[in-house]
């Protein structure tokens, strides 16, 4: 198994001493190279080690330069899920605010001209009311997500995309987020009884493919939004974190961030 050393030592290695950001290019390459002794002269002594210096992360332990990488992580969870589960976290950001379903929205239209609009302006909010209510239920799977992070995991997300870590979390939080969404989604909606009757109108619909079998009940469309949401939040942290390490994350990250780049 690939030392986590080494991982996050190429990964940090990869941030400018100007820029202070992460640029992944070329890690890859570099992995592969990773535990090849270099080629040396039979007939020359091996070169003598260096003692290590400020900026050299074998001053650190595999346990901090883990618990930096799952402390970044953990933060820019965190801070995603708290920026969501605030008044308007939903409604007030045109990123992730969740608006009809395409079942209704002719409906909306029609309502509109008749000056009916309220009640789909009502709806609007009230679903982004639910999912606002539902995020913060999101902070302890995803806490545990990072926890049960292995080092291949850590090789994976620093060697992917942009959004690798997002989709790590997506992977394995994603189903039993929904089944911590549902019911409170479903409860608050309880108490609009617009959502009553789209529930009557779209399972009828359904019946008869008018209406999308994932769009037939109003919680459903709603859970499965809200976690859209959350994840596209967590991608922009995420890219945050990349872009800018030593701002972006928590003490011990920042330990381990600022003694690679020797601040």
């Amino acid at each position: 198994m690939l030392n986590l050393r080494c991982v996050l030592s190429i990964s940090l290695l990869a941030v400018s001493i100007q820029t202070s950001a992460f640029d992944l290019g070329g890690l890859k390459e570099q992995l592969g190279n990773l535990g090849k002794a270099p080629a040396q002269d039979a007939a020359t002594k091996p070169a003598e080690q260096p003692k290590p210096s400020s900026t050299d992360l074998s001053i650190f332990s595999n346990k901090d330069q883990i618990g930096s990488l799952k402390q970044a992580l953990t933060q820019g969870a965190e801070t995603a899920v708290k920026d969501l589960a605030k008044e308007n976290g939903y409604l007030g950001n045109d990123k992730v605010r969740i608006p009809l379903p395409d079942s209704l929205k002719k409906v909306d239209g029609l309502m509109r001209k008749v000056g009916l609009g309220k009640y789909s302006d009502d709806l609007v909010t009230s679903m982004n009311r639910a999912a606002e209510a539902a995020v913060p239920e999101a902070k302890t799977l995803l806490v545990g997500a990072v926890k049960k992070m292995t080092v291949e995991d850590a090789k994976a997300i620093l060697t992917g995309g942009d959004d690798a870590a997002t989709q790590y979390f997506r992977k394995n939080t994603e189903t039993a987020l929904a089944g911590k969404f549902k019911p409170i989604v479903a409860k608050s909606m309880l108490k609009v009884k617009l959502a009553e009757k789209y529930d009557q109108f779209a399972g009828k619909g359904a019946k008869f493919g008018l209406v999308e079998e994932r769009d037939a009940r109003l919680d459903d469309y709603i859970t499965r939004k809200a976690l859209d949401g959350l994840f596209v939040m967590m991608a922009e942290q995420e890219k945050a974190i990349r872009a800018n390490p030593l701002e972006a994350t928590g003490s011990l990250a920042k330990k381990v961030f600022s003694a690679l780049l020797g601040k």
